[in-house]
């Protein structure tokens, strides 16, 4: 089945790049495209899309006030923001108001598509350079235990690799594709990081990966 995608985004020249982008994919089409929110509101009545890529700063309705508009009005199309904010205020109020995901710009490329995916299949996708924020406002320090020894020193790069993307939300098949390698080695390296951190859930994968800064870009 082909998802049928709606652009909203106020610049002509990302919409024709994400056109493209999406276009060359089997099982996504783009139906249509505005760029304010007013637009995206009626057309979106009109085509039903599956889903809205909605950028957040528009002329005249903004993303973010469209967002509970068009979740009312076409509750069955699911909308990832696809914005340059990565303040995680925004991030919280887009969630809020029903969006299913959250990407920033500079990830315009196989990210989003994994983004699109994701979204479609059910599940909320946040952006990974976002995913640290919002943890770190879900997550007090104070349920972090304080330790001044760092366990992921005694990963493999690619060890780390992969419990990093995990921490960060990646499904085993998502860090396949990013790290160019089988879902098959993906769980090898997976397993035998965690068993090196002692480490038995995601929850305590994301704790240890906050407390060494694990998730931060630069690292």
């Amino acid at each position: 089945m082909t998802t049928r995608i709606f652009l909203a985004d106020d610049h002509a020249v990302l919409r024709a790049g994400l056109r493209l982008l999406i276009e060359n994919q089997p099982d996504l089409t783009v139906i249509g495209e505005a760029d304010d929110g007013s637009e995206t509101l009626a057309q979106a009545r009109q085509l039903k899309p599956d889903l809205i890529l909605l950028d957040i700063n528009m002329p005249g309705l903004d993303g973010l006030a469209a967002l509970p508009l068009l979740r009312k009005d076409v509750p069955e199309a699911r909308v990832l923001i696809l914005t340059m904010h990565d303040d995680a205020s925004y991030l919280q109020e887009a969630l809020r108001a029903g969006a299913s995901g959250y990407v920033l710009k500079k990830a315009v490329d196989s990210e989003l598509l994994m983004a699109i995916r994701a979204v479609m299949r059910g599940e909320t996708y946040v952006h990974s350079a976002m995913t640290n924020k919002l943890l770190q406002t879900i997550i007090p320090d104070s349920a972090i235990p304080a330790d001044d020894s760092n366990p992921w020193q005694t990963l493999s790069e690619r060890e780390h690799d992969v419990l990093r993307l995990v921490a960060l939300g990646y499904t085993n098949a998502e860090v396949a594709e990013a790290l160019y390698l089988s879902v098959k080695t993906v769980e090898t390296y997976r397993a035998r990081g965690m068993e090196k951190l002692d480490l038995q859930t995601r929850a305590q994968l994301v704790k240890s990966a906050l407390k060494h800064n694990i998730l931060d870009d630069s690292t």
